[in-house]
């Protein structure tokens, strides 16, 4: 493959005019995938390469692996990363799906040895998501104040305004009656206890409306596995707010996490 850095701009093959490139890596607790995205269009350029996350999934152990999928590619430029957890000033705070070891480690500079000092730009894996769908997917021309949520084993969240992330949000872990919002309606919840989607939609239904009720959003983006069958809930519930599923799917993480590694570039 050919190596590329964030300011390679190949042709656009619909206008001639350059395009701009980024990469971006998605840590998640079974997979690591990555690739390199059209900061353009929010599609990703060729295929993207996953591998198996390392059990245990260590600070050294995961870098190593995101190195092999870096360099897979050739690239040498600036790098976007998904964490899952919260993250900030790149060290991580919490260890969900990854080893605990994590916890105090500073992400952004073990990646960035193993990567011989290429810049490394880390996130939240659903504040990552948030970006991207807000610029090219299910929140795109929408102004104002945008909730991404992903469910799942639990529930995600990113907070957009305007077009500017307010990082590592955890609605997922809200206090809705008595139970933390993701014990309430997360996916897994639906799962394992059998539930049929309007009996779970009503769980999302407290969700919605507890998050709504502090913050007035003015837009839902359901994410996750389930937002795939859409259809069969989001008609269901019955808050104020519109909910819309993401579009962008698990590419997502990808071209978010490139996202921010170009505005960090550019500040």
């Amino acid at each position: 493959m050919t190596s590329a850095g964030p300011e390679t701009k190949p042709a656009s093959r619909t206008t001639g005019a350059p395009q701009r490139c980024g990469f971006g890596i998605d840590v998640g607790g079974s997979g690591i995938k990555g690739g390199i995205v059209d900061l353009e269009t929010g599609q990703l350029i060729g295929d993207r390469i996953k591998l198996l996350t390392p059990q245990p999934a260590t600070p050294s152990a995961v870098a190593k692996t995101i190195a092999e999928v870096v360099n897979g590619f050739g690239w040498t430029g600036p790098l976007g990363v998904t964490y899952p957890g919260v993250v900030t000033h790149g060290v991580a705070r919490t260890a969900a799906n990854v080893d605990k070891s994590w916890i105090g480690t500073n992400a952004r500079d073990v990646i960035s040895a193993e990567l011989d000092g290429q810049p490394v730009t880390i996130l939240n894996d659903a504040d990552a998501a948030g970006l991207a769908e807000e610029r090219y997917g299910a929140g795109r021309n929408q102004s104002g104040l945008v909730v991404l949520l992903t469910f799942g084993t639990g529930i995600g969240s990113a907070l957009i305004h305007n077009g500017t992330l307010i990082p590592n949000t955890e609605f997922g872990h809200l206090e809705v009656g008595g139970k933390e919002a993701e014990e309430r309606a997360a996916s897994s919840v639906k799962e394992r206890n059998e539930w049929s989607y309007p009996r779970w939609a009503k769980q999302v239904t407290r969700v919605l409306v507890t998050i709504e009720n502090a913050i007035w959003p003015d837009l839902f983006i359901a994410g996750g596995g389930i937002s795939r069958k859409a259809d069969k809930w989001i008609h269901l519930l019955q808050n104020r707010t519109p909910v819309v599923p993401a579009a962008l799917q698990n590419t997502a993480g990808i071209v978010g996490a490139a996202m921010a590694a170009a505005a960090e570039v550019t500040r």
